[in-house]
């Protein structure tokens, strides 16, 4: 038997180590509650069309007690994270991006406007607001609005993705749409998923029309919706 070679990274087609150590390390699991404060964080530091609006806020968790907390505590909700568990000594790894969604957006609406801003807006009154971006969250409480009767006649669930940037690019936010999408889909294959895109960045459109969304009648210019019969390009 003839010496073995000792394998490297360039003969696994691999020759960036930063990039393998992402491949390798990386998973996707089911959102749980206990992950609200990782998701909220996240929120954060995507919030600025895609940036961190850590430096917009005194009251940090605002973004992600938005968008992201209430799809891992609410009724009709599910979702995936991706878990990085290479500075991990429990096991557990860290989160770094996730997909959240409601699989029916009129009975979250109605179950958050009885049981979760009338609690914001209790706590967070505007006149605690030094910075504008507080406010307007603070605002938002006191005056939420639900989906559009466009958006829920196109499909009854929404979703929303983000991934911290160091995972940007890397084929992982293409896999969490994939699952997704493909859990709302056995739950109602004859339906369908909007969301809502950050104004400030539009460019993301190709990202997501490249699985089929597109815009629906009736829809604003950063909304886009699927019908899962028309769902392509999958990663799961």
């Amino acid at each position: 038997m003839g010496l073995r070679k000792s394998l490297k990274l360039e003969d696994i087609g691999v020759t960036n180590q930063n990039s393998f150590r992402i491949i390798m390390t990386v998973t996707i699991r089911e959102a749980q509650e206990s992950d609200a404060d990782a998701v909220s964080r996240i929120c954060l530091l995507t919030a600025k069309g895609g940036q961190s609006a850590d430096d917009l806020h005194d009251f940090k968790e605002l973004p992600g007690l938005t968008y992201a907390v209430p799809y891992v505590k609410l009724p009709t909700t599910l979702g995936f994270v991706l878990i990085d568990d290479k500075n991990s000594g429990s096991g557990e790894g860290d989160v770094v991006g996730y997909t959240l969604a409601s699989r029916n957006s009129r009975e979250f609406d109605r179950y958050a406007a009885e049981h979760w801003w009338p609690i914001l807006a209790e706590k967070y009154p505007p006149s605690l607001a030094q910075k504008p971006a507080d406010k307007e969250f603070m605002e938002l409480f006191r005056n939420m609005h639900g989906k559009s009767e466009a958006r829920v006649s196109f499909g009854a669930a929404n979703m929303h993705i983000n991934l911290l940037e160091p995972y940007q690019r890397q084929g992982w936010g293409s896999k969490l749409v994939g699952r997704m999408v493909e859990a709302l889909r056995k739950e109602d294959p004859d339906g369908g998923v909007t969301l809502g895109m950050d104004p400030r960045n539009l460019a993301v459109r190709r990202f997501y029309e490249k699985f089929g969304f597109e815009s629906f009648e009736g829809g604003k210019f950063n909304e886009l919706g699927l019908k899962f019969s028309k769902a392509k390009n999958l990663a799961i």
